[in-house]
């Protein structure tokens, strides 16, 4: 187990955690404020890749495709609420789950006719396109930091608006309890399609980013789903505080232990030929033994919303 690797994959964490804080702050919002399972958010975050592959292949440039693929991403988010997802608010849970799992099979055959089911390519900005020296002999690529400092910045600036605007508080308000800001004359649906927009809008983001390391191909949000869901049970339903810690502590165990749960059962005496066999499978499970016991000291999560 080098030093080196060792930064290298800490930082290969980061960019993980970044991209499932991305996915999981909407999820985490859209349950918490709307008590909505929306099982097809993986399909925006993927949807939001396809449409930066689209833009940036017509503008010839990542910044410009950037911006189009995230106002289509809204877009699109504020439709889908318009057309499906409000006529599921008031179903119960398991109505929810099968119909948004019909919208992730509908959608992932979607982009398979429009944009093939080939995976496709997405340049990196110019600008970006670099490597920053590490270590000696170790180069890391500027854009995995980009996406690291961007993921950070929309931390902040959701913080801040959840935390210090108008916006928030009713966010919050709603989260706490939906009926009582309903009836003191807030719009409740307009607030649910404002959460569901900007949610399906950071997805997009987070697809839009990852697009350039990552083949952009049909249901490859899937997995990343399931990642965020567990996000979200251990930092608290509701709260992005706890979807910002939860995102990165799943990040860095997952990517850590499956780069050297190997290497940790050799250290604690086990014999490499088992090793190899028990480290894969214990860093697979390694998730969710985090969830496991998380929850079983604090079962609203980390940093439960209040209310």
């Amino acid at each position: 187990m080098s030093s080196t690797l060792l930064i290298v994959q800490t930082l290969n964490g980061l960019q993980l955690g970044i991209l499932l804080f991305l996915i999981a702050a909407g999820l985490t919002l859209v349950f918490g404020v709307m008590d909505f399972i929306n099982l097809a958010h993986g399909v925006q975050y993927m949807l939001g890749a396809y449409l930066a592959a689209m833009f940036v292949a017509w503008t010839g440039n990542f910044a410009l495709g950037l911006v189009l693929a995230l106002l289509s991403a809204l877009a699109f988010g504020l439709l889908l609420e318009v057309l499906v997802m409000r006529h599921l608010y008031d179903r119960d849970h398991l109505e929810q789950v099968l119909a948004t799992f019909g919208l992730i099979l509908f959608l992932n055959e979607g982009v398979k006719i429009v944009w093939g089911a080939a995976p496709l390519q997405v340049p990196m900005p110019q600008a970006l396109s670099g490597t920053v020296q590490i270590a000696e002999g170790v180069a890391y690529p500027v854009w995995r930091f980009a996406i690291i400092a961007s993921g950070l910045a929309v931390a902040l600036g959701l913080y801040l608006v959840v935390a210090r605007t108008r916006v928030g508080m009713l966010i919050r308000a709603g989260a706490s309890n939906a009926p009582m800001v309903s009836a003191l004359g807030i719009d409740i649906r307009r607030l649910f399609m404002i959460v569901f927009g900007f949610g399906a809008m950071l997805a997009g983001f987070a697809g839009s980013m990852a697009a350039p390391v990552f083949s952009v191909e049909p249901g490859m949000g899937d997995n990343l789903l399931i990642l965020a869901f567990v996000v979200i049970v251990i930092g608290g339903i509701g709260s992005i505080r706890g979807a910002f810690v939860g995102a990165l502590l799943v990040g860095l165990v997952d990517t850590l232990l499956r780069s050297f749960s190997v290497d940790l059962l050799r250290l604690a005496g086990i014999p490499p030929s088992e090793a190899r066999t028990i480290g894969p499978a214990i860093a697979s499970m390694s998730i969710y033994i985090l969830m496991a016991a998380v929850l079983f000291f604090r079962p609203t999560g980390l940093f439960p919303a209040r209310g």
